[in-house]
């Protein structure tokens, strides 16, 4: 409940403070007086934008501060903990503007976000006035006036959670089929490239090999000549180095047998003697061994190509070649993977599609008793309100069975809600047979009606009595006094009929200080509510008659 509101330097008005209190708050006041802003500021506190042109003029600052009692609303404190707020029975918001564009707000002193305020007012205070002609008239809206009258949030919850699921998986099949189709675009080319490279299959260090091979067939010739020179010096001629090495082992033999001081081993030089003629047995089997293939050599050179033409397009390398192949067969594995993620999610879509088609239908079907009972709540408040023909309906765009694959966030169905106003007409969208003092009637009507269960502790109504008068103000006055009984209701009303059934009645007025306009406001005693509602009944001038009409109508309002 708003216990206390308190406005400075805010548009016209220079420095206010009201006291609310339980039941029906009226305040009335001249045209222009700044009955509006008052509401004005309030929507600050709900989290509206602010701009620096609120700011009364030649004033840094405004200030907007309102202290709630919400002792009685524990979901409202558990939702102020958990934003990281300090709870307790009393809640205090302010807002501050500023010149600057250092605008700041503020829940139990604590630093808050617009978001902050906003999400608190949910289950604070609901402002109806003109922004509540166009929630009611948005058929986009309809759907969640029905769930909250009819207790169908849980329901709806439940769905949403199975519907987040299926939208998740609906998100990953989409970008697994882009993938893939994006993948299989490449594929053919790594493909090809893959066999290209399976094909020629190289070995690791296979070019080197066949270049050192091809290095030995070019020059056949050359290494030929030169192994049977080196066997002919180490052995074959008649002076090889093997022989002058025999004739060294007998030359030492024979100083030997004269000198045995002589310390050459013989066993040394017989084993450089083996030594040397093993060389020259193998330089003798090297020669042999040689000869010019020509036939082995245009192979060397056909696969030599072949790698360096892998090497060319695949990384400079065949160590390059393998790690490309590598990646290509990395690549064409994730692709296959993708197809088979593709099919296990396409399962679990069916399995979660099943879950939410079964959830949707039983919401719809919550929905359609909740309509019943809705259409006839309001039915029934309309006519009280002189307008004895009207009928209210909520229409379902779809039936139940051709909605069952249009899923949406909310649900399967389409709800809009319908109205005939005049007996013998065709029941229309609201939005289109509605007139000033209709819609006044039904916003009333649904707000009588959804405050039995609506969670807001407050109620502000601003352009209620648009288009209306005479005795269907007093039949409005009366359902804003019973919608009082269930929340504190504020209205800001031109209507006597209307402001009589007032618990509390506030009077605003504006004047010139100094050459300036100042907006004050006062409650009314008793007195002051005849001389109030005098004035609204009769104008500038103010009879005695008008004002025994004032109290009649004061007296009848509490019957």
């Amino acid at each position: 409940m708003l216990n206390e509101l308190s406005i400075k330097n805010f548009a016209i008005i220079d420095e206010l403070h009201v006291s609310f209190g339980e039941g029906l708050n009226v305040i009335s006041g001249e045209t222009g007086a700044g009955k509006s802003i008052i509401i004005g500021a309030v929507s600050l506190l709900l989290g509206d934008r602010a701009t620096a042109d609120m700011i009364r003029t030649q004033a840094d600052t405004a200030t907007v501060e309102a202290l709630f009692d919400i002792s009685a609303n524990q979901p409202l404190q558990d939702k102020i903990a958990a934003m990281g707020f300090s709870a307790a029975d009393e809640l205090l918001i302010r807002r501050v503007i500023s010149h600057a564009g250092k605008n700041k707000a503020f829940i139990n002193g604590q630093m808050a976000t617009l978001s902050n305020l906003a999400a608190v007012s949910e289950l604070l205070i609901n402002i109806c006035g003109q922004h509540e002609h166009q929630v009611i008239l948005n058929a986009e809206n309809h759907i969640d006036i029905l769930d909250e009258f009819g207790g169908c949030l849980a329901a709806r919850s439940d769905y949403a959670e199975i519907y987040d699921q299926y939208q998740q998986i609906r998100t990953q099949i989409e970008k697994l089929k882009n993938l893939s189709q994006s993948r299989e675009e490449k594929a053919d080319l790594f493909k090809f490239q893959l066999k290209e490279i399976q094909d020629v299959n190289p070995q690791p260090s296979e070019d080197a090999l066949l270049a050192d091979e091809k290095k030995i067939l070019v020059n056949v010739q050359k290494l030929s000549g030169w192994a049977g020179n080196a066997y002919d010096l180490l052995y074959g001629e008649k002076d090889s180095a093997i022989v002058k090495i025999k004739d060294v082992q007998n030359q030492i033999k024979e100083i030997r047998k004269i000198d045995t001081n002589l310390h050459i081993a013989e066993a040394d030089i017989e084993s450089s003697f083996i030594t040397l003629q093993e060389a020259a047995l193998q330089l003798r089997d090297y020669g042999k061994n040689l000869f010019f293939d020509s036939g082995r050599l245009a192979v060397i050179d056909e696969r030599l190509e072949q790698l360096n033409r892998l090497k060319r397009k695949y990384g400079g390398s065949l160590e390059g070649v393998q790690h490309r192949k590598q990646e290509i067969e990395e690549y064409l594995r994730t692709v296959f993977s993708v197809e088979e993620e593709l099919e296990k999610l396409a399962q679990e879509e069916e399995k979660v599609k099943d879950r939410l088609r079964q959830n949707a239908l039983k919401l719809s079907q919550v929905r359609r008793q909740a309509a019943k009972k809705l259409q006839d709540a309001v039915d029934k408040e309309i006519q009280a309100l002189n307008m004895p023909h009207a009928s209210f309906s909520v229409h379902f765009a779809k039936g139940v069975d051709d909605a069952a694959e249009s899923f949406g966030p909310k649900g399967i169905d389409e709800i809009e809600f319908y109205l005939t106003a005049n007996k013998g007409e065709e029941s229309k969208p609201l939005s289109k047979v509605a007139s000033g003092g209709e819609l006044s009637r039904i916003i009333l009507a649904l707000k009588n009606v959804l405050s039995r269960t609506g969670s807001v502790s407050s109620i502000i109504f601003d352009e209620v009595d648009n288009g209306i008068g005479g005795a269907v103000a007093e039949i409005v006055g009366r359902k804003l006094k019973e919608v009082s009984a269930n929340h504190q209701v504020v209205c800001i009303t031109h209507l006597p009929q209307i402001a009589c059934f007032g618990d509390k009645h506030m009077y605003v007025s504006k004047k010139v200080v100094k050459g300036r306009t100042v907006t004050s406001l006062e409650e009314l005693d008793s007195e002051q509510k005849i001389e109030e509602i005098s004035r609204m009944l009769g104008g500038v001038h103010v009879t005695q008659k008008t004002r025994e009409h004032a109290r009649e109508m004061l007296h009848r309002s509490r019957l």
